[in-house]
């Protein structure tokens, strides 16, 4: 069952991920990357005319800036990857964030800012719809993301992580996952490691699907993203 309320989340923060367990889930992870191959690919074909009309309303707003946002992530065991986003921010947002660190809103390794003033207009109807990470298809399509699992987070945020915090890593990130159709903006970045600690204990190609179709419903009806 997908998390709908906060008071439904056990936050022990003394999640350990029984290895040897996770190793010997073999018939998940193969049926989980077949799952994975089919709908994303099928999401590509279905969903090619809102990504047109996506790339469009962002060349109609900077003609002169790119589409596609692509930004180097860390991935299962700590392998980098570059992962695809449609862009939601102005051309040299990454030069802005320093400045901007000292706003944070969330603890821990992780980077929130209710009003980024980096995120163009069209960036933010993107955002609240989840529009923006729709190019993450072309990631699950070739084996860096799976539909469901852990946010991939930055090498930097990485840094920062405890060794509790890498279990987060044990397996592959995810276009979605608990902590996105749950607590999302109003947790903080160590309960987000809980959520995603709890996703993996307890995954399965059925939680998978709820995770899945709950993600549907918050792209129509937006859950305060930003």
């Amino acid at each position: 069952m997908v998390i709908d309320d906060l008071q439904d989340i056990n936050f022990d923060h003394n999640q350990i991920i029984n290895l040897k367990k996770l190793k010997r889930r073999r018939l998940y992870r193969f049926c989980k990357r077949i799952t994975d191959v089919a709908l994303s690919a099928c999401g590509l074909v279905a969903l090619s005319p809102v990504l047109l009309m996506v790339a469009g309303a962002i060349k109609h707003e900077e003609r002169d800036g790119t589409i596609i946002y692509k930004q180097q992530r860390v991935g299962k065991n700590g392998k980098l990857f570059s992962i695809y986003k449609f862009r939601s921010m102005c051309m040299d947002a990454d030069k802005k964030l320093e400045e901007l660190k000292k706003l944070n809103e969330v603890d821990g390794a992780m980077f929130k800012l209710h009003n980024d003033p980096r995120v163009t207009k069209i960036g933010k109807l993107l955002r609240r719809t989840s529009l923006d990470e729709l190019p993450q298809l072309y990631n699950v399509l070739k084996g860096d993301m799976s539909l469901v699992g852990p946010r991939p987070p930055l090498p930097n945020e990485v840094a920062e992580y405890t060794d509790y915090d890498k279990q987060r890593l044990l397996v592959i990130p995810g276009c979605t996952g608990l902590w996105q159709v749950s607590a999302r903006n109003e947790v903080g970045f160590h309960e987000m490691v809980e959520l995603d600690l709890q996703y993996i204990k307890k995954s399965g190609l059925l939680y998978d699907l709820a995770i899945v179709l709950k993600t549907v419903k918050i792209m129509i009806v937006p859950n305060g993203a930003y």
